[in-house]
């Protein structure tokens, strides 16, 4: 078993942006510090990017779209170098796993059996699907030959978040650059050596250089400046809403770019009377405190019948108590620490706010948790809150943290009514032994993902993404690549 205390003392983080295939110095002159928030020490140092750095990347992320040393592939050649990657991947799997914990405080054990496997398997799969979509030719007419083609769209800008740094930059990654356009990577300023590394296996794999271009930098200077850049094609985002809605701005402010925006949730989970009721309260609770909450699907609204209430926060309450927060480097840590201690105040001020609107606390505090000898680590300890009514602030707003709403109804109606009754609607569960009810249910509810007894189930072949504030476009599957291409109509009179 891996000693991960002694793999951190040793490991080697890159500390310069990766631009033409190879590392380069920032053009700016901030420096960052990112802290570990296990601990609160300094991991390392990082030259942030300013828009020279995102004109040099996006210069150079052109010129190896024109010049098709990577678009002019054969689609079987991308897939093999993305299926390489995979296994570079895997191969380095306990790294960037190390890695990922060390900058965001999630548990190593599951950055390296989750995330990881979930990113080898995300690249692989668009590599294996490389050359499996084909084109059409409509039946236009003896004398005539109608083509129609995707077409890769150019040069594509990719700003992911920090809470699953590897599994959304991957989710970008792999429908973009398997459709042949070349890329632009901003990582959260929190999780930029994991980003640096997974982009420094690809061109191991043959990658072409200058086709994936990674620039760390602040949102609101690197990200900015690519929704404004003139020369970027597309915009593919994860992250908040306010962020979500500027890029949308910024694309009309330029060139009119497409945007894909992912702007997290709000998610319901349903809890029918006839449900296996242990299984619904620990799973919904589960879906609320995994990865320290910090998940934009995460089931932070429990929506309850009346009649059962009790029971399930029974459940839920013993389930939180199994999931106090631990170093993680722990192998055994069911969670680790949130991503700053930034975030961390965020998180206890929607407890406060919500304890001062009305809500108890039954599991949890509204101070933070105390873990080993980290008296600076960013802990919080598993919450959960009853006495919730729709239209409260804990209700509405996304936490981001491990804190579980609990909401009383009445009828399969009213749950479906507080299920619809925030802006978002990326994600929800319904629980429940009746067929009938789990298709009503199923159907009235407004999200783009719906797990009917289960949560956060699926694999690469079905997409994820959501409809209202939570955004538009979806991740994973092959519906992801249509985001990066154009539809080409070519007539050919004979």
């Amino acid at each position: 078993m891996t000693n991960w205390f002694e793999s951190a003392d040793s490991l080697v983080l890159p500390a310069k942006h990766l631009v033409d295939g190879g590392w380069v110095d920032a053009l700016g002159d901030e420096i960052f510090s990112v802290v570990a928030p296990r601990d609160g020490s300094v991991l390392g140092q990082i030259a942030l990017g300013n828009e020279r750095d995102v004109d040099r990347a996006v210069a150079t992320a052109r010129a190896a779209f024109e010049d098709r040393r990577w678009s002019g592939l054969r689609p079987a050649q991308r897939g093999a170098v993305l299926r390489r990657w995979a296994e570079l991947i895997q191969e380095n799997a306990a790294d960037l796993a190390l890695t990922i914990s060390l900058e965001m405080g999630k548990p190593v054990r599951e950055a390296l059996g989750v995330e990881l496997r979930a990113v080898a398997n995300c690249i692989r799969w668009y590599g294996e699907i490389a050359d499996k979509r084909p084109d059409e030719s409509p039946a236009a007419g003896d004398d005539v030959v109608a083509l129609i083609t995707r077409e890769p769209a150019g040069v594509v800008a990719a700003v992911v978040p920090w809470n699953f740094p590897l599994t959304m930059t991957a989710w970008k990654l792999g429908p973009s650059l398997v459709a042949g356009n070349s890329v632009v990577l901003k990582p959260a300023e929190q999780t930029p050596y994991s980003a640096l590394k997974l982009a420094e296996l690809a061109l191991q794999a043959g990658l072409p250089d200058g086709v994936l271009n990674v620039v760390p930098g602040r949102g609101h200077i690197v990200g900015k400046a690519l929704g404004l850049h003139h020369d970027v094609d597309i915009v593919t985002f994860t992250g908040s809403p306010e962020v979500g809605r500027a890029f949308l701005r910024y694309s009309g402010e330029s060139n009119g770019k497409r945007v894909w925006p992912e702007l997290g949730g709000k998610s319901a989970s349903i809890i029918l009377p006839d449900a296996d009721l242990e299984k619904a309260a620990r799973m919904t609770a589960w879906g609320s405190f995994y990865n320290q909450g910090e998940m934009c699907s995460a089931s932070s609204r429990m929506v309850v019948h009346r009649d059962v209430v009790d029971e399930v926060l029974e459940h839920a309450r013993a389930q939180a108590r199994e999931m106090a927060p631990a170093d993680p480097l722990d192998q055994d840590a069911p969670l680790g620490s949130l991503v700053s201690e930034a975030h961390l105040e965020r998180v206890l001020g929607h407890v406060r706010n919500a304890v001062a609107d009305g809500a108890e606390i039954v599991e949890g505090s509204t101070e933070r948790a105390v873990v080993d000898a980290h008296p600076g680590g960013s802990y919080v300890a598993p919450t959960i809150l009853t006495g919730v009514t729709p239209g409260m602030r804990i209700e509405q707003q996304e936490v981001f943290g491990p804190v579980l709403s609990v909401i009383t109804v009445d009828s399969e109606e009213e749950a479906i009514r507080v299920a619809n009754g925030t802006e978002y609607g990326l994600a929800a569960s319904v629980w429940t032994r009746d067929l009938g009810a789990a298709h009503r249910v199923s159907r009235a509810v407004k999200a783009g993902i719906v797990w009917v007894n289960c949560f956060e189930e699926g694999d690469m072949s079905v997409p994820f993404g959501g409809v209202k504030g939570s955004g538009f476009g979806r991740d994973k599957s092959a519906h992801a690549i249509d985001k990066f291409t154009d539809l080409k109509t070519t007539w050919i009179e004979l």
